[in-house]
């Protein structure tokens, strides 16, 4: 089987939002509430940083697990990371996740100002340099195999999209319109000359999104 770039929950909101204006430390999401993006994920059973017993099963718990499942490393772009610009200018901060990301893969950060890797648990971050084609490359050669989840920011996503990388993309569109901020699309069906289009709407309210390659 080829590796696949697949996106996963990926949120944003009805309008085309990713993230709101003003991304700070204090606030990953700009003048987002997260809440109103990720709520459906993060009321599932499967929610990866669910710490008591419980949640939602159905449709979002599904595509909830969907997110782990045959991921063998991440892309991500520099302001999913976290906030800062330009040179860093500090290193004992490790992104928003704490002592243990989420991911459990290696991650590849994509920035133009490089610093040394580091571990946080089974979760290794290294920061690239590098093209779309050239990230990727390094990515599915430190994926063992398996595929690698494409995991944002809005830029990030747009750039593979436009070198023609992804191969599949689960986006889940919440009944929240945000007027600013970091935009995916004006409308999904953009992406319809490049890939089938399906959407499965869920009882939480969001409507997933479903593309892939033709």
């Amino acid at each position: 089987m080829p590796q696949l770039l697949r996106v996963h929950c990926f949120s944003v909101s009805r309008d085309g939002f990713g993230a709101g204006e003003g991304q700070s430390l204090e606030r990953p999401f700009g003048h987002a509430d997260p809440a109103d993006l990720v709520s459906w994920a993060s009321a599932t059973a499967s929610w990866p940083g669910r710490t008591d017993p419980g949640g939602t099963r159905g449709l979002d718990d599904y595509m909830t697990r969907e997110f782990h499942r045959d991921i063998g490393a991440e892309i991500m772009g520099r302001n999913k990371f976290g906030p800062q610009r330009g040179p860093w200018q500090d290193h004992e901060w490790k992104g928003w996740w704490g002592d243990n990301p989420p991911f459990h893969t290696p991650v590849f950060v994509l920035t133009h100002h490089e610093r040394p890797s580091f571990t946080l648990s089974d979760t290794t971050f290294h920061f690239l340099d590098a093209t779309p084609a050239e990230a990727l490359e390094r990515a599915k050669e430190a994926a063992g195999g398996k595929d690698v989840r494409l995991g944002g920011g809005v830029t990030t996503i747009r750039e593979f999209l436009a070198a023609d990388l992804v191969d599949t993309a689960h986006v889940a569109v919440a009944p929240v319109d945000l007027g600013r901020g970091e935009r995916l699309w004006e409308s999904p069906d953009e992406l319809d000359d490049r890939f089938h289009h399906e959407t499965v709407p869920s009882p939480s309210g969001v409507t997933h999104h479903l593309f892939w390659r033709r």
